[in-house]
């Protein structure tokens, strides 16, 4: 497989073998790759409990317009004041 890359990518990756962080510049690359794809596929795992909370909540209707959480929110502050 060849891979073209921009210059200011390739030129990131020189220095980063050069500097002893990786063996090569297939290597460097490689590891980029899979950081991406780990990233992509557990980025927002941390996020779906609290999706999920919140999506029972609105299904049982505990919610409440923006203008009330602002509302709420404002009188929060002001009384930490």
């Amino acid at each position: 497989m060849v891979v073209q890359l921009p210059l200011e990518q390739q030129r990131w990756l020189e220095e980063q073998v050069a500097a002893g962080h990786f063996a090569s510049l297939e290597e460097a690359l490689a590891v980029a790759v899979s950081d991406l794809m780990a990233a992509s596929e557990d980025d927002l795992d941390w996020a779906r409990p609290l999706v999920e909370v919140g999506l029972a909540e609105v299904e049982r209707g505990d919610m409440v317009d923006g203008d009330e959480a602002l509302a709420r929110l404002s009188a929060i502050f002001d009384h930490s004041r």
